[in-house]
């Protein structure tokens, strides 16, 4: 039976201080449960609905940790999900580790990107072009907040997301580093290296001074029309596509 110092638990979750205190998070709903379930991330406690059981016979079997069969009105005063009738699931937060940027792949760095959905967008554009690896700056929002996960439906079980000083980082690399300007090279006259980092910046301010100093390569997106932006997402997006088809 589920107690309520393990509701309480699952709750304070979706605070940043409290994620960090436990070393652990959570995720809602029945695509990003079964995405954690496959992944290689250590579940420790599962809350689930009948209908959730009946539409994944096999997604609990030789699951070790705490499991509690709930009703769905209990799912939604655990989580953050107006509704939710399939599941939640908790897991342990994994170590930060900035990866090693190999040479015959691109990794994306981002730059004081703070809201959530953008965040979760930007991981999920990831995956769908294959980018492994996630870099934010230390300002950058939370990985583990429920709204990026939630965006990201899924794939932040495939992409690694880590932070670190962005700057003292991008000097260690030997790479062609891109960063997406205003007034840059324009990206459909642009050929681009398969290796590298692909700078994006602030929603309100784009790429810092101090970043923008270590980029390499300055692109930017064509205008056509009277918008006086693109979402970050949006963005990078476009930019991933170009570099798929350079």
């Amino acid at each position: 039976m589920l107690s309520k110092n393990t509701l309480k638990f699952i709750k304070s979750l979706q605070q940043k201080k409290f994620r960090k205190q436990e070393h652990a998070f959570f995720v809602e709903g029945s695509k990003n449960v079964t995405e954690l379930l496959d992944s290689d991330f250590e579940i420790t406690h599962i809350l689930y609905t009948q209908k959730f059981a009946d539409e994944h016979p096999n997604a609990l079997r030789g699951f070790k940790g705490e499991s509690f069969l709930v009703t769905q009105n209990v799912l939604q005063s655990a989580g953050s999900f107006q509704s939710n009738d399939a599941a939640l699931a908790v897991a342990k937060i994994v170590e930060n580790q900035p990866p090693i940027i190999s040479k015959n792949e691109l990794t994306l760095v981002l730059d004081d990107v703070r809201d959530p959905g953008n965040l979760g967008t930007i991981i999920r554009i990831a995956d769908w072009y294959g980018i492994k690896n996630i870099v934010c700056s230390n300002e950058s929002a939370d990985f583990y907040n429920p709204k990026v996960l939630n965006s990201s439906m899924g794939s932040f079980t495939r992409v690694s997301v880590s932070y670190t000083d962005v700057y003292n980082y991008l000097l260690q690399v030997n790479l062609p580093i891109y960063g997406a300007f205003l007034d840059g090279k324009n990206i459909h006259q642009s050929k681009f290296s398969p290796s590298g980092v692909i700078v994006m910046g602030n929603e309100s301010n784009g790429i810092s001074d101090q970043i923008g100093s270590l980029v390499t390569d300055r692109i930017t997106i064509p205008r056509f029309g009277d918008a006086e932006s693109l979402n970050v997402a949006i963005a990078t997006a476009i930019i991933c596509d170009n570099f798929k088809r350079s």
